[in-house]
């Protein structure tokens, strides 16, 4: 490396082509790099020192099971990983405690210590299908948290305002309609801020609606004289429909311990367009092997080829290459038994459509009612795959849309 290719910072570290290289995995589809300065010193002073850098990704074990939408986060764990890094999977059995407030207009309901305790051994079971186990460090924040005590808890609170604590869009939303907000609510953020400080960090991950918490602990480092941490929040992955956040409870998701078939046909469910973002935030192919992927299909080549890698991709890591290939060709069987060579071409607008609406509109069903009912006897699928939920809305893209054993249609909404 000459010193050309470098550009010089403050404190006497260079900018490399490896700390650019860096800096180029850690923005690949985040929403924010808070301060992106800030971090391009600390790689450089990582590289120059050969000391890792260390990288925090909390997580409240509130539900047993993780879903793909909850691996984008991982999945940058992880590329940072690789990079080098010290990566810390941290277990919020103390904060689980209180309830995060996060985005929600009412108090959530804390868990017990046993709901903590089982909820968490599954998600770190389930995470070290994305993370490398041999190189995470667990933590617990309970291990700094307990020992805190009332005084100590009194001293932190003190390194806070009021003020500040009710720009929280939560706090401000509740406050001003009335709705009751606790006390022990506020030291949910403070908590999470103080975790940082335990751990020294020197940058966080989180969904963007963690912003304000990921802030505390910059906030808080500063308080306790430490180097602050950067902050680097990923955006929520859209589910199936191409519309609403992956969510169980709209059954847009894709669960990562469900089998290997199933995961395989719900990826290929998915638009043309969706799948360039899940391309982003779920592949660990390079954005230039993405890239060069997509020029070949805006010249001409089949969409579903990209689809179909992806598929494997996601597949395999969650079960296996062997899964995955044996997934792909259950998925040709079943495409060959059923859908003829040349099948009616129809083009709707209006995406995202509902499942019910969209069979009427292609003529195969006379109404929305009909739709409902055929999708309740097993009788409707889209590309190969049985709808079972009748809210599905189906985002930008074609679809080969099945109703009974004779009648298709290759819908492209727009």
């Amino acid at each position: 490396m000459n010193q050309s290719s470098s550009v010089k910072l403050a404190d006497n570290f260079l900018v490399t082509d490896g700390v650019r290289d860096a800096l180029a995995v850690t923005l690949r589809g985040c929403e924010e790099l808070i301060p992106q300065d800030e971090w391009l010193k600390k790689l450089a002073r990582s590289e120059k020192s050969g000391i890792p850098l260390r990288i925090k990704l909390g997580l409240d074990p509130t539900a047993p099971d993780i879903h793909v939408g909850h691996t984008v986060v991982l999945n940058k764990m992880r590329q940072l990983q690789d990079l080098g890094h010290t990566v810390i999977f941290l277990i919020g059995d103390f904060t689980s405690l209180i309830g995060d407030p996060s985005g929600r207009n009412t108090t959530r309901p804390p868990l017990t210590p046993e709901q903590i305790k089982t909820n968490a051994e599954t998600y770190y079971r389930q995470a070290s299908l994305v993370l490398d186990p041999s190189k995470t460090e667990i933590r617990y924040n309970s291990e700094w948290s307990d020992p805190l005590g009332a005084r100590g808890m009194i001293q932190l609170a003190s390194r806070y305002t009021v003020a500040r604590m009710m720009e929280r869009n939560d706090f401000h939303d509740r406050f001003k309609a009335g709705t009751p907000i606790s006390v022990h609510e506020f030291l949910y953020p403070l908590m999470q801020g103080y975790d940082s400080v335990a751990l020294q960090s020197d940058l966080e991950l989180g969904g963007t609606d963690q912003k304000f918490n990921l802030l505390m602990g910059r906030h808080l480092q500063q308080e306790y004289g430490q180097e602050p941490q950067c902050i680097l929040t990923m955006p929520l992955l859209e589910g199936l429909d191409g519309v609403e956040k992956m969510s169980k409870s709209k059954n847009n998701y894709i669960g990562i311990s469900e089998d290997a078939n199933t995961m395989f046909a719900k990826v290929l469910s998915i638009s043309d367009v969706l799948m360039w973002r899940w391309y982003t935030l779920l592949s660990f192919q390079s954005e230039a092997a993405i890239a060069a992927l997509k020029k070949e299909v805006e010249a001409g080549r089949n969409p579903k080829d990209a689809k179909v890698a992806l598929a494997k991709e996601i597949t395999a890591r969650f079960h296996s290459a062997a899964a995955a290939d044996a997934a792909e060709q259950d998925f040709v069987n079943r495409s060959k038994g059923g859908v003829p060579d040349e099948i009616p071409q129809v083009n709707l607008s209006g995406a995202p459509l509902g499942i019910a609406q969209l069979l009427k509109q292609a003529g195969l069903a006379p109404s929305t009612s009909e739709g409902n009912r055929l999708i309740d006897g097993g009788g409707v699928r889209v590309d190969s795959g049985v709808v079972s939920d009748k809210g599905l809305k189906l985002g930008a893209g074609t679809y080969v849309v099945q109703v009974g054993k004779r009648k298709f249609a290759r819908v492209t909404l727009g």
